[in-house]
């Protein structure tokens, strides 16, 4: 059983909100699959002594499984495909991690965490630098402002050089590296890396098994230089290089999200994340003043106000519960306070909430910005909606990706509809899929819609194990959704290789159309029909122009 770790400090508390506020960190670790995420969350939360030993994200023998993949689709898998809290203290600082999936499938539920972050980790693997999901997720960080610091993670076996890691992200993404620390030795012959704040280095040795942290012996530079030879000045002279060029870090330009720090290390033998930790301490910014939807920002020091992020449900067997992830934007949360629900104006008791480690939890009692807060059968809450005291506030909706994927479902057995019907409604409350319907199709037969093909795997997969409802999927030939109106539902109605259908969540009108050539053809016959793009939708650039 995991340790659930309070985010108490060891020094003396601090009272006021804004000093509280002070002490949180509150970030996501962004990669492509198989980068390492997992293995590096669980390592941060091995160092921070959340933990008593690192998990293996692929079970390992004689190795516990990661603590933030609590699914058991996930452990079969060795893959994130839904987002976590961890919260844990260290240092003097409240450390809030939210793990996220690293499959392009989940990627509206990693772009929903990266709505309540500060800062992001980006991970890179020595070996393939960056990849087509971490650019993906590093632009939804451009676009929301959010600092990146980038860990360039595998230095324990064979990649690329690192002054060519660092160029490539110049290159693609236009962040200027600012190493904080540099590999000696070259990828696969990993000795430690150079401190630039101290000039020393860190040498890293492997612990017996992997699973705790890696021993680390601090070195002067003279005797390094002994140890280590041409690896430890080969080192020394690239780092003099980066500093002619003005590679030095920069707290303001870090900020305004235009340099990215830079570490080196191996996750799965925990060698440099004490001092990613250290940075994130250090460096990353702790929760700021949130624009509303107004675009008028609500101090940190306001009375409390929050938006649900993420609905899961059934996380732990033994209590068959659903849970609402909320980030407190501002102010002190008191368990059991009367706070305003914004999308309905009635209020909402807090009676039942819960800090939430992984798939475990404990009673939480008070939170503060930075802080999430997990909300017990908060069935009266939707992603997006805005918790608040005191003056009114709401914050902006959080958009759904544009579905690429359909199909139909059914349930197997007819005499657990009713079950069938409750398990519908859970994956769409959560998010996991889109849920359509129409007239024609019945509810028995709902249409689901997703980004990526692996949420219908996820989504059947829950019904059968959380609902006991064995299902039947039909995939349907569409590609692509628009949103239309009542108008355009009554002319499409006749149309091949067209079909409209109620999207559950919003009551929208979505048409659901084969290819971008029937798109183009009916825009072309109906000038006038309202066919409007959804978020993120890749496809219809391509149309349009």
């Amino acid at each position: 059983m995991w340790k659930l770790v309070s985010g108490t400090a060891t020094t003396a508390p601090v009272v006021t909100v804004a000093g509280q506020a002070a002490r949180r960190r509150t970030f996501a670790v962004i990669s492509h699959p198989d980068a390492g995420k997992s293995t590096l969350t669980e390592a941060l939360a091995l160092h921070a002594r959340a933990i008593g030993e690192a998990g293996a994200v692929h079970g390992k023998a004689g190795r516990n499984a990661t603590v933030s993949d609590w699914m058991a689709i996930e452990r079969q898998r060795g893959i994130s495909i839904s987002s976590t809290a961890l919260q844990f203290a260290y240092r003097d600082a409240v450390i809030n991690l939210l793990d996220t999936p690293g499959h392009a499938d989940f990627s509206e539920d990693t772009y929903r965490v990266l709505t309540a972050v500060d800062c992001a980790v980006m991970l890179l693997d020595a070996a393939k630098g960056l990849e087509p999901q971490t650019l993906k997720l590093f632009e939804v960080c451009r676009h929301r402002r959010v600092p990146v610091i980038t860990f360039i993670n595998k230095w324990d076996r064979p990649g690329h050089e690192p002054l060519a890691l660092l160029d490539e992200i110049e290159r693609r993404i236009g962040l200027k590296c600012t190493p904080l620390t540099w590999p000696v030795g070259i990828a696969g012959q990993f000795h430690g890396v150079v401190d630039r704040r101290t000039g020393g280095m860190v040498r890293f040795e492997r612990s017996p098994g992997g699973a705790t942290a890696a021993i680390e012996e601090h070195l002067a530079p003279a005797g390094a230089a002994e140890r280590f030879g041409p690896d430890w000045h080969r080192a020394v002279e690239e780092l003099d290089l980066l500093t002619l060029t003005g590679a030095d870090h920069d707290e303001a330009a870090f900020n305004a999200a235009t340099t990215t720090p830079v570490l080196f290390g191996a996750a799965v033998a925990n060698a440099g994340v004490r001092q990613l930790l250290d940075v994130l301490v250090e460096h990353a910014p702790p929760p700021r003043p949130r624009p509303d939807t107004d675009g008028q920002a609500r101090a940190i020091d306001a009375p409390f106000s929050g938006f649900v992020f993420k609905i899961q449900a059934n996380m732990n067997p033994s209590h068959r519960d659903q849970i609402a992830f909320v980030r407190v934007c501002s102010g002190r949360f008191e368990r059991g306070m009367v706070v305003t629900h914004a999308t309905t104006g009635r209020p909402f008791a807090t009676k039942y909430a819960q800090q939430v480690f992984g798939r475990d939890r404990e009673t939480l009692d008070e939170a503060y910005p930075g802080d999430v807060v997990g909300l017990v059968n908060a069935t009266a809450l939707a992603i997006g909606d805005t918790l608040h005291a005191g003056p009114v506030v709401s914050y902006p909706p959080l958009p759904s990706f544009a579905p690429e994927h359909f199909a139909v479902l059914r349930a197997t057995d007819s005499s657990k509809f009713k079950r069938f019907r409750r398990g519908i409604e859970q994956l769409d409350a959560e998010g996991i899929v889109q849920v359509l319907r129409s007239n024609a199709r019945g509810d028995q037969a709902p249409v689901l819609a997703a980004v990526g093909p692996m949420q219908f795997e996820v989504a059947t997969y829950r019904l059968t194990v959380e609902f006991g409802v064995p299902t039947e999927l039909e995939h349907l030939p569409y590609r692509m959704a628009r949103r239309t109106d009542p108008a355009g539902r009554d002319t499409l109605q006749t149309e091949r290789g067209v079909e409209v259908l109620t999207r559950d969540r919003d009551n929208a009108l979505l048409a659901l159309v084969l290819d971008k050539w029937r798109l183009r053809a009916l825009v072309s016959e109906y000038p006038r029909l309202v066919l409007e793009p959804l978020l993120a939708d890749a496809s219809y650039e391509a149309v349009a122009t």
